[in-house]
């Protein structure tokens, strides 16, 4: 089974993360990083959120930076960041591996594996675009939660589908989470 890393951060969009979760949990092993703040993040938009990931797959602290998948010999197929916040994504700009989280985005570069980021921010500053710029260069794909509409939403659920369905075609996991377009 491929091994798939998934790391939620302290962004607003829960809902994404926790969606995201639940479809790769049919296919992939999941190993979940959970930094303090999306911890926090979890009280406002869904209390239950940290049990429903850890029926998904493996749960890791920001703290346990000696977890195996901080190692590049530990193989996995992608990394994802979902939500992203704007702290993440400067210290992976940066390759500041302060924590599990940069840590292992970190060993994504050097790796050269696939690594995905779901900012969930608006409006972006100027030094946010110019992070994102920095790493769209080398590789890394930016994927903003923005949802469309052409698919013709009726719920939130369809929202998330829709950007949870934008991952998956980024990762290469077959979904029929919308209605693609005609």
């Amino acid at each position: 089974m491929k091994r798939i890393v998934l790391a939620v951060t302290g962004a607003s969009g829960i809902a994404y993360a926790l969606a995201l979760a639940t479809s790769l949990k049919k296919t992939h092993e999941l190993h979940v990083i959970v930094s303090d703040n999306a911890k926090k993040v979890m009280e406002y938009e869904e209390k239950n959120a940290l049990k429903a990931l850890a029926k998904c797959g493996k749960i890791y602290s920001e703290h346990q930076i000696d977890a195996s998948i901080a190692s590049g010999s530990f193989k996995y197929e992608a990394m994802i960041v979902c939500p992203c916040s704007m702290k993440t994504l400067a210290a992976i700009a940066c390759g500041f591996s302060h924590n599990l989280i940069s840590r292992a985005a970190d060993v994504c570069i050097k790796e050269q594996r696939k690594l995905v980021l779901v900012p969930r921010e608006m409006p972006f500053s100027a030094i946010h675009l110019e992070n994102m710029l920095k790493l769209a260069r080398i590789g890394v794909v930016i994927l903003p939660a923005c949802p469309g509409f052409y698919h013709g939403p009726r719920k939130i659920g369809d929202l998330i589908n829709h950007v949870v369905g934008k991952i998956l075609d980024v990762l290469g996991v077959e979904n029929s989470l919308f209605k693609r377009w005609s």
